[in-house]
């Protein structure tokens, strides 16, 4: 992995990642029917790994199999714990031929999966056995941005580490295609109103059922043209939105609800993971304070075990 945080554009990526997001979330609704229910939807994510996202071990009638695209060259490969194993080529094809493949390697490999066959979190909905408008695959922009996130889960990791309470794995949300991490006060929250296209509301109200600060990164859209980091928190107090936060360049957005931060001055800065932190530890406090979270008991420097035990 390189040293230097790569260069994104909406622009460059936009049509990529339309494509591979409608990838993800046929792979990612394999994993929602085979994996039981776990809290807040973690059984839906997918992970990076040292050569592009993953299932992670996911199980099914013969044992444990796992789903992983590599954007290093370029394949997708379902692995099972019998030993069998297939492969398909990523590049650019429609999302209606990459589904009925990738479902024809999976009946091969004796993995029963329905899934619903229609993208959530998007707008229109094209059924994925009818989509062959979204196509387009760059193999150069997909590894730019599978290594920025490997940059940025590095970040987020060393942010999660210091909190003791209830959190969330660095993960991706094939919904939105973000890569996020999120705490917990442990105290439970109102019904969330919901809102998302395409999300049972019953299923947005179960992921948002206990107070949350939550940051990611995502690529933006043809509205939010920019790849940013974001943070929010709900419930959302009245006094968030009016917290100083840093770095001086991040700002708060009243239509979306959310502190942005552009990746471009992120790794334009002198520090990029240093100025990411900032930005990360300062809208968690911005949510904590007002929000009247127990701070005393949800964090505490580990630094010590570091020091004895590594």
């Amino acid at each position: 992995m390189s040293n230097s945080w790569p260069e994104l554009t909406y622009e460059a990526l936009k049509d990529t990642v339309a494509t591979v997001q409608l990838w993800a979330q046929i792979v990612g609704k394999v994993r929602l029917v085979k994996m039981p229910w776990i809290n807040h939807s973690w059984h839906v994510t997918l992970y990076l790994s040292a050569s592009g996202i993953t299932t992670g071990s996911v199980p099914y009638s013969e044992g444990l199999f796992q789903i992983d695209f590599d954007f290093i060259q370029h394949t997708l490969s379902i692995t099972t714990s019998t030993g069998k194993q297939d492969t398909m080529q990523l590049y650019a094809r429609p999302v209606a031929d990459f589904y009925k493949v990738f479902m024809e390697k999976l009946n091969k490999l004796g993995i029963e999966a329905t899934i619903y066959a229609s993208p959530n979190e998007l707008d229109p909905v094209i059924p994925f056995a009818m989509d062959n408008t979204h196509r387009e695959y760059n193999p150069e922009q997909m590894h730019a941005l599978w290594q920025a996130w490997i940059h940025i889960h590095v970040v987020f990791t060393k942010f999660r580490a210091k909190f003791i309470g209830k959190c969330s794995p660095v993960h991706i949300f094939w919904g939105a295609f973000d890569l996020a991490v999120t705490r917990f006060s442990g105290r439970r929250a109102p019904l969330h109103p919901g809102g998302s296209p395409n999300i049972p509301l019953r299923v947005m109200q179960e992921a948002y059922s206990h107070e949350v600060s939550s940051c990611g990164f995502w690529v933006g859209n043809d509205q939010f043209p920019y790849p940013v980091f974001y943070a929010y928190c709900y419930p959302t107090p009245e006094a968030f939105s009016k917290m100083a936060v840093q770095p001086k360049e991040a700002f708060y957005s009243h239509e979306m609800g959310e502190f942005f931060l552009s990746y471009k001055d992120v790794i334009t800065s002198a520090d990029p993971e240093n100025y990411l932190l900032q930005f990360l530890q300062s809208t968690y406090e911005a949510a904590a304070e007002t929000g009247n979270w127990n701070r005393k008991a949800l964090e505490e420097d580990l630094s010590v075990f570091e020091k004895h035990y590594s």
